[in-house]
């Protein structure tokens, strides 16, 4: 069975497609961008403070759903300029312990919004 999960304590999705969905034992969260549910905005320009955001957007979601972060099986994180690589992972680590989830990371030419920050999971609901 397939069932949407969405909070108010992450940002609204900014087309047709939900916050998150959960099938079987898996949440897969949609790419979180960097904005702030409370104010509807960006956090900050700055590529650290918005993977900071999209990472406490995911926690949010995964709360909703009744997992935690700590449950992350995939990442996939998207920035516009990979010479940010190394400071948004100093962030990244933060949010996460051993074991790590599995990761990709791509440098793309634009995100929605202008964002330069995008990260997506994949996360264990048991």
């Amino acid at each position: 069975m397939i069932e949407q999960v969405s909070t108010p304590d992450a940002p609204e999705t900014v087309g047709p497609y939900s916050q998150a969905i959960k099938v079987g034992d898996l949440l897969f969260v949609s790419g979180q961008l960097p904005i702030d549910p409370a104010s509807g905005e960006f956090n900050s320009t700055n590529a650290v403070e918005q993977a900071e955001q999209c990472l406490k957007n995911l926690a949010a979601i995964a709360r909703a759903a009744g997992t935690e972060l700590s449950k992350t099986v995939k990442t996939t994180v998207l920035l516009t300029d990979l010479g940010d690589f190394a400071e948004v992972n100093r962030v990244y680590a933060g949010f996460f312990t051993m074991p790590y989830p599995a990761r990709a990371c791509y440098e793309v030419k634009a995100l929605p919004k202008g964002a330069t920050v995008e990260i997506e999971a994949v996360i264990a609901l048991k």
